[in-house]
């Protein structure tokens, strides 16, 4: 029998600055919903930060800190909290991101009232160096259209249902998905019929920073590329347009980096957007860094 309602896991290695992954602990410590855990991998870490990241520990009895002797990846991490959680429920987390305060409340509430979904993400605050300066808003029900662009979650947002990578398996850990394994396991669980929303309110603040911009190694697009055929062939997404997205990591490659980063922050809302939903209260926290009150 489960000991928890959730589980909160995420995968680190050499996590620098590591204040960024004591603040993605300590928004945890401050969640309205009690009944959790955190499990943090360490992805074979060296050893100056091995002590640093097990000394989370000392904040609460309800993390716990796995270690592994070698870097495999986020994929292989994951899946190792996935097998040692307790939780009804399994919440992705990054360790550069945050959970505000109802955040495990609100999605462990939705899982409970609505089985007839398998997992639910939210929108979110975009943080960088600076504070927030932009949002993020998801498809409230994604379709298999909805995967043309990108994923249609935003992944460390997402909260599932445990018997979800039971019946469909875990993170595929291969060279082939590297980079992209939620993008791979969004679409595969859609193609097994599982349905994904998106709660329509702000509950998460996801790290985007200059370091998020730079390129991906030619290889990855690649690879993404590969994925994309297969997975939106197996979601039935044919024509002109699924052709068009299926190369769309490529043309990201070719775009210098500063101006795709400029591209992204006008997609999301830029400055003047987010100063009047500031202003309106919507969002309570002070704007700098990733510091929501603690």
């Amino acid at each position: 029998m489960n000991r928890r309602k959730v589980s909160v896991i995420m995968s680190v290695y050499n996590p620098k600055p590591f204040s960024q992954l004591e603040t993605a602990a300590r928004s945890i410590l401050e969640q309205s919903e009690r009944d959790w855990e955190l499990l943090i991998y360490d992805d074979g870490s060296s050893e100056e930060w091995k002590e640093r990241i097990k000394s989370l520990e000392m904040l609460d009895s309800r993390i716990r800190c796995l270690e592994g002797k070698e870097n495999r990846g986020i994929a292989y991490g994951l899946n190792q909290c996935i097998q040692e959680a307790e939780g009804e429920y399994i919440a992705r987390m990054d360790g550069d991101d945050i959970s505000l305060p109802d955040r495990l409340k609100e999605q462990a509430h939705f899982l409970d009232e609505h089985k007839e979904y398998e997992f639910v993400g939210c929108n979110a605050f975009l943080i960088g160096e600076d504070g927030v300066w932009g949002v993020r808003e998801m498809p409230e029900i994604p379709k298999k259209e909805s995967f043309l662009s990108s994923s249609p979650y935003i992944h460390p947002s997402v909260m599932f249902r445990k018997s979800v990578f039971e019946k469909h398996g875990y993170y595929h850990v291969s060279d082939e998905t590297k980079r992209c394994e939620d993008y791979e396991l969004f679409m595969r669980l859609h193609i097994f019929g599982c349905r994904g929303y998106n709660l329509q309110k702000k509950l998460f603040c996801y790290r985007e920073d200059k370091g998020s911009y730079r390129k991906r190694r030619l290889c990855y697009r690649i690879d993404e590329i590969r994925l994309r055929r297969l997975g939106f062939a197996a979601l039935g997404l044919n024509g002109a347009k699924a052709w068009m997205y299926r190369y769309k990591p490529l043309a990201v490659w070719m775009i210098p980096g500063i101006i795709y980063r400029g591209l992204k922050r006008c997609q999301a809302g830029g400055q003047a957007v987010l100063k009047e939903r500031r202003q309106s209260g919507e969002y309570p926290y002070p704007c700098r860094d990733h510091q929501p009150g603690f």
